[in-house]
Parts: C-alpha cells; structure tokens; sequence
C-alpha cells in the first residue's frame, strides 16, 4: 500500500504555520476556523493534531466552541494547507479529509504528549499555554488531494 503522504506533501505541511480546519455545521454547511497543527504518524497512518488552546475565544468553555460542537455531530472534517505566492508558478495546496476526535486530558497519555511535545516544536507560544489540561483535536487523515501549479508533485517544495 502506498504511503497516504509523499515526501513533497510532508515538506509543504512541515512549511506550512497554519491550515484552515472545515467541520460540518448543523445546517450542512462547512464551517471554517484557522488552527494550528503538527503531524504525527501512527500505527494507522497520519494524524493531525490541533489544539484547542488558550488564545482568546468567544467562551471558556471548550464544549461550546462550535468546532467542537460540530465534531461531536459529526466527526467528518477537513483541513487545507496551502502556500500563496505572488508568482502564481509556486502556488500549492494540500486538502486532507479525515475524521476527527476529542482526546481529553488522561486519555492516551502517550500520544498526547507526543502531540503536545510536537506542537510546543513548531509553534513556541504553546511553551506557556497549559496544553496538558485542554482537550486536542485528533485527525485521522483518510485521503489527501493535492494541486501544485509546478509541473510535478515532486515540486511543491520551494
């Protein structure tokens, strides 16, 4: 089986600050949120863990955040990562379906450590948000579409 991720999709993710998270709102509709994310890989493939984390949000109750909510309907989402460049010849985007969960605090203490270790990695303001004691958002990648407007999918680093 091949791998779900070539070595050129990982380098773009591995580039990319942020991604834009889709869930599926009560009306149908996709919702879309900017996150912050690291890959993992497990035993079943990829993984993409976002943080629910202490930036300023519209509660301080993480079950009423509308991604949440609309993760606990359904658990089907997707994330595009994408890179703009003025000149449109370096322009690239990954679109990763998945299904997500919440992984809470003392669950899978293993892989959530690792996760946080790994986000903490990418993104140095996590060094001071208490990710221990909040829940992350835990993707299992299903299919990947990618598009580059370079000749090869070997180009979508640059």
């Amino acid at each position: 089986m091949p791998a779900l991720l070539d070595p050129g999709q990982r380098a773009l993710l591995a580039q990319a600050r942020r991604a834009t998270l889709a869930t599926i709102g009560p009306d149908g509709r996709p919702r879309l949120v900017p996150c912050c994310f690291a890959l993992l890989d497990s035993d079943d493939g990829p993984v993409l863990v976002t943080p629910i984390d202490e930036k300023v949000k519209q509660g301080s109750d993480p079950l009423s955040l509308a991604r949440v909510q609309d993760i606990e309907r359904d658990a089907r989402v997707t994330l595009l990562v994408d890179r703009w460049d003025e000149d449109w010849d370096h322009l690239a985007w990954l679109r990763l379906h998945g299904t997500a969960r919440l992984v809470w605090p003392g669950e899978a203490p293993n892989d959530r450590d690792v996760a946080i270790m790994a986000l903490r990695q990418r993104y140095p303001q996590y060094r001071t948000h208490a990710l221990e004691s909040l829940p992350l958002i835990w993707i299992r990648v299903a299919s990947v579409r990618a598009w580059s407007s370079a000749p090869t999918e070997d180009d979508l680093v640059r």
